[in-house]
This record gives structure tokens, C-alpha cells and sequence, in this order.
């Protein structure tokens, strides 16, 4: 509860405002209140309830849940064309991007909305809100460090009491204005559009605010399952939420001047200091968990290519997901603490937000729909139809948030632009290298005859050449014969293949060939979401009858390239060479992503033309 529906469960501190107060806000009357609570409840009901808990939930790959576990799902049908293949991982990548945006985004304004209590109780702590706000920040990134293993035992508890708290909230204004139940009725929300035309259109832009936490549920389905995820939401956070929307459109009907901040002023006076305390922890938890996801995101993204290899370190000896990586951490934390200066308000900040995360509920929709064809055999029209209904939702929403671009929206669709640069840029920059260093290369049975034909000296030893093409023999093996004139006594031709599922069995894990002259060819595949450790891989091949490798007798040889940027055509453009060749200059060493022993490790490095 406190990881998955932390930032669903903080909505209600700005979104009924936003519809009321906010940019393209409608007056306080009966009919729009009634309007505006009507598509909130439907809104939860179709994109929170139906599409993900109903829908999107089930379409796990291989127990993990989000975008690009769904992109892995649509790569696994080798039989579609490469085009159509093609487009749809572009798709799944760019929604990956846009979640980037989202992450810096939802700290800053679930943190600044909550402190914003503050100048509801007196117009004394106006000109500190800011600073608090970041103060709060700078620690929440700070913490990151420690991990959530600890403070993990209280984020449940924490969100139950929130959860406990708006419902009761919710009660309250629902017991002064019992009328306000009608707006249950779907009616309303048409009555809605029909008075207020494009403008109410628009106010579309705010109630989206109230599902904004949807991906979250799909993307955290690998750490819970889906009926954990589907219990609480169903017997506690869905209900929770829906009373408190009622409570605060009851406090409207009663007295409109209450949009201003509809969240604080439907407490009681005396509870108004305890409720931002209990705020500011929920929107903490829920920063914590959009945070922890973008890492999550980030070391997917690594094991699968799209981006270059970065720090990650693991903060619970129990829990694989819990990782730290420390240049994504500050990364978001410069970003996010900017969006606080600049926006300087909750109000502002919802103008930016929502832009990205529609974007994204549109392409899970699309790729949910390549997904049910596949895996639940569903014909075109069955498909196509619930694809349909979904997308009238997901299009209405950004259609609204679009209005949001030039008041902030740009700025998570800049920031999506950016990483999708980066990560298209590393994925070509990887392939043209991978060409580069085919080309001229010996094959392995070429290599073998030749050692046959002329054997050189053999040293004791086993020397373990890592490569990323198993098809040719490593340019570190031939570099370390032309230096050294010998071959260790046992060779490994060790390379690692990522997989686009999340997890693999030890049975699919490991290739084990002997190609002759007492040398291996040893293949190991991992998941996106498994951390690759190549001592303990060596290990599981030596009982899978593979070579023993003896910890204190084996030297792990790397290969280092340093990239010459040249005039040739290489397929990328100049500048793109330029990125590649900064982030290869700046990724992590192999030696540490990969475990391996640093007393253990030579490098040897090449210069390569593009």
C-alpha cells in the first residue's frame, strides 16, 4: 500500500483545487461541482479500476509488471514484421522516457502541495514554504542512499492511516451535504460538457490529476503480484479516495470560497498542524516510490541496451529490487528542486503535470492491445473494441493536458525528448560499434585451427576474455598474444546476451561449449531485472560441466575502446558520435558492473574509428 498508491493517494491535495482554482478553473456552482466529482469517480472507475486492475494487470512478463516489461511482451512474437516490431519497441521506449519526466515532477509537487498547509493555518509561513519544501527534498534524496529497507516497515502503516484519515475527512462533508452522492450519477458529468463546452473540456486537464498514479500500479506488479495490488485497492485505497472526493465537494456546495485549498479547509481547525505533518510524510512516501521506480526503470533500461552501464548499489541483502544508483539520484534531485524554483507553487506545477503521463497511458493502451492478441488470444474485434473504449478515455485526457504545454507542460516532454535521444543514440551507437569490431575479426573455429596448426606456449592458469559478440574471437585474446606470446592453460570466451523477459531460469541461463584446445565458449543470458554477477555464473557453469574456475588462479581480461570520431559514414551523425563517445568515456567500468574481482582484471585497450 505505501509503495504501490502513494502517489494516487496524494491527489486529493491538489486536484479538486486544480479544477476550481486552477488555470483553466470553472465556477464554484452546484452543477459543475456535481460535474467535476461525476467524472473524477469515472474517471477512477474506467482508467484505475477497469483498465489497469481489470486489464493491464494481467499481462505480467514473467511476474514483472510496466512499459518496457510490455514492450519485452510485443518483442517476443518473432513472426510480426521487423517494421511493425520496430515501431511499436519505439513507442514502448519513448513511454519509458516520459516516466523520467513524471519522476521529477511528482516530488515537487506532491512535497509543495502538503507544506502549502502551512499557509492555510496562518499567512506567517508564506515566505517559507519554498524553503521548506526543498529542505525537504535535499533529505528525501539524501535518504536515498540508506536504501528503504528501514523506513520501508513504516511506509504501509503510514499510508493506512492516511488512507484511514481522508476517508474520515470524506464522511464529514458528506454528512453536511448528503445531496452531493448524486454526483455517482454519469449523467452529470454529460450535463457538464454540455454547459461548459470547451472550457469544460479542458478542466479534463485537472481531473486527470486523480489517476496519475496508474502506471504505478502496472510497474510495481513484479514486487507485490497482482491480487496484493488488487485487494488494497479494492477494500481500502479505491473507496478512501472516492469519500474523500465526495467530502470535499460537499465542503464546495456548503462554501465556495473554499476552492482556494479545498484539502486543508475540510479539516477541523485543530487538526490542520497534525494533518500537514501526516501530508508531508504521505507525499515523502510517495516521492520515495516514484524515485526507488525510476531506478528500477533506469537498470532495465541498462540490461537491455538502451543505456550505459551506471553505479548500482544494492541497500538490502534480502531484497534484490532495493538498489541505490547515485548519478540518477542527484540527477533528479537538480531537476526537481529546479521545477520547485521555477514553478514556485502546487498551482503552477499541475499546468506541467499530467502531459506525460496521458502520453503514456495511451501507448500502454496501443501496446496492451499487440499483448491480448498475443497472449490471450483475442480475435481483432474483440481487441480492437476494448483498445477503442480505453483510448476515448486516454485521448480525451491528453487532449486536455495538452493545453497544459505552453504553461509547463513542455518540460516533461522535454525531458522525455532527451532521454529518448540518449537511449536510441547508445542502442545505435552499440550496433555500429558491434560492426566495427566485426569487422576483420577471426571466428573462433578459424582461431582454433590456427592454434592447432601452430600451438604456442601455455601458461598455467584460466584467463576468462569477455566479449559481446559470441561469433568472434575477442580483440583482448589476440591482443594479449601479440604482447604476451602465451595462452593461460584454460580460456573462457565468456559473453553475457540480455533477454527481453524479466527473469531466467538457471536451465535457460547458461551455453556451455567446448570448442577444443582447452577452450570454452560459455554464453550467459539474463533478464532485464536480474543483476549480473559472472564469478557466480563461472561457478554455476563449472557444475554444469563446464571448466573449474579457481578464484585465486583466474585473470578476467577486458576489452577497453576508445573512440576516434572521424569523417567516414558510420550511419549516425556526427554529433550523436559525439554523445556515444562521451557516455562510453563515463559508463561504468565493466569490472565493477559486472563483479568481478578488481585484483583479478587486466584491461586492454584498442582505438576504434567511427
Amino acid at each position: 500500500m505505501g509503495i504501490v498508491y502513494g502517489d494516487i493517494g496524494t491527489s486529493p491535495l491538489y486536484s479538486v483545487r486544480e479544477c476550481f482554482f486552477g488555470t483553466h478553473s470553472v465556477p464554484v456552482t452546484h452543477a459543475n461541482i456535481l460535474g467535476v466529482l461525476s467524472l473524477i469517480f469515472w474517471s477512477l472507475i474506467v482508467v484505475v479500476t477497469v483498465k489497469y486492475h481489470v486489464y493491464v494487470l494481467r499481462f505480467d512478463n514473467r511476474g514483472e509488471g510496466g512499459i518496457l516489461a510490455l514492450m519485452g511482451l510485443v518483442a517476443m512474437d518473432k513472426a510480426r514484421s521487423q517494421k511493425v516490431r520496430r515501431v511499436l519497441m519505439v513507442l514502448g521506449l519513448f513511454g519509458a522516457a516520459l516516466l523520467y519526466g513524471d519522476g521529477m515532477i511528482t516530488p515537487a509537487i506532491s512535497v509543495l502541495s502538503a507544506v502549502e498547509g502551512l499557509e492555510v493555518a496562518t499567512p506567517f509561513f508564506k515566505p517559507y514554504v519554498l524553503p521548506i519544501t526543498i529542505v525537504i527534498l535535499v533529505g528525501l534524496f539524501l535518504f536515498q542512499r540508506r536504501g528503504t529497507a528501514g523506513v520501508g516497515m513504516v511506509f504501509g502503516p503510514v499510508i493506512f492511516v492516511w488512507f484511514t484519515v481522508l476517508a474520515l475527512m470524506g464522511i464529514r462533508g458528506i454528512l453536511w451535504e448528503p445531496s452531493v452522492l448524486a454526483a455517482l450519477n454519469p449523467m452529470h458529468a454529460v450535463r457538464f460538457f454540455i454547459n461548459n463546452g470547451l472550457h469544460g473540456f479542458l478542466v479534463l486537464g485537472a481531473v486527470f490529476l486523480v489517476a496519475t498514479g496508474g502506471e504505478a500500479l502496472y510497474a510495481d506488479l513484479g514486487h507485490f503480484g497482482e491480487k496484493a495490488i488488487q485487494i488494497d485497492w479494492f477494500s481500502v485505497v479505491g473507496p478512501s479516495l472516492m469519500l474523500h472526493y465526495l467530502g470535499q465537494g460537499a465542503l464546495l456546495i456548503r462554501n465556495p470560497q473554499a476552492a482556494q485549498n479545498p484539502f486543508y479547509l475540510l479539516a477541523p481547525g485543530w487538526a490542520l498542524y497534525p494533518l500537514v505533518i501526516l501530508a508531508t510524510a504521505a507525499t515523502v512516501i510517495a516521492s520515495q516510490a516514484i524515485i526507488s521506480g525510476v531506478f528500477s526503470l533506469t537498470r532495465q533500461a541498462i540490461q537491455l541496451g538502451y543505456l550505459p552501464r551506471m553505479q548500482i548499489v544494492h541497500t538490502s541483502s534480502a531484497e534484490i529490487g532495493q538498489i541505490y544508483m547515485p548519478a540518477v539520484n542527484w540527477a533528479l534531485a537538480g531537476a526537481t528542486i529546479a521545477v520547485v524554483l521555477g514553478f514556485r507553487s502546487s498551482t503552477n506545477i499541475a499546468g506541467a503535470y499530467g502531459v506525460a503521463v496521458s502520453t503514456t497511458m495511451i501507448i500502454t493502451t496501443i501496446l496492451a492491445y499487440v499483448v491480448a492478441r498475443d497472449r490471450l488470444g483475442w480475435s481483432v474485434a474483440t481487441a480492437s473494441a476494448v483498445t477503442f473504449l480505453f483510448l476515448i478515455a486516454d485521448v480525451a485526457f491528453l487532449g486536455a493536458n495538452s493545453a497544459k504545454i505552453a504553461a509547463g507542460g513542455w518540460f516533461p516532454l522535454l525531458v522525455a525528448a532527451l532521454v529518448f535521444l540518449i537511449m536510441t543514440t547508445w542502442r545505435k551507437g552499440r550496433q555500429v560499434l558491434a560492426a566495427k569490431l566485426r569487422e576483420g575479426a577471426l571466428t573462433p573455429e578459424l582461431f582454433i585451427q590456427s592454434l592447432s596448426a601452430r600451438p604456442p606456449q601455455r601458461v598455467p592458469g584460466t584467463a576468462v576474455f569477455m566479449h559481446r559478440n559470441r561469433e568472434v574471437v575477442p580483440s583482448a585474446l589476440l591482443h594479449s598474444m601479440k604482447h604476451y606470446k602465451v595462452l593461460h592453460q584454460t580460456i573462457i570466451l565468456l559473453t553475457i546476451e540480455n533477454e527481453e523477459v524479466s527473469h531466467l531460469s538457471n536451465a535457460e541461463r547458461l551455453e556451455v561449449e567446448s570448442l577444443g584446445c582447452n577452450i570454452y565458449r560459455i554464453t550467459g543470458r539474463y533478464g532485464y531485472m536480474e543483476d549480473i554477477d559472472v564469478p557466480a555464473l563461472l561457478d554455476l557453469a563449472a557444475r554444469d560441466g563446464g571448466p573449474a574456475v579457481p578464484p585465486m588462479d583466474t585473470t578476467y581480461f577486458l576489452g577497453r575502446e576508445t573512440l576516434i570520431i572521424t569523417k567516414r559514414p558510420s550511419g549516425m551523425a556526427s554529433w550523436r558520435e559525439k554523445i556515444f563517445a562521451s557516455m562510453m568515456r563515463n559508463a561504468e567500468t565493466a569490472a565493477r558492473f559486472f563483479r568481478l574481482p578488481p585484483n583479478r582484471v587486466v584491461e586492454l585497450g584498442a582505438q576504434i574509428e567511427m
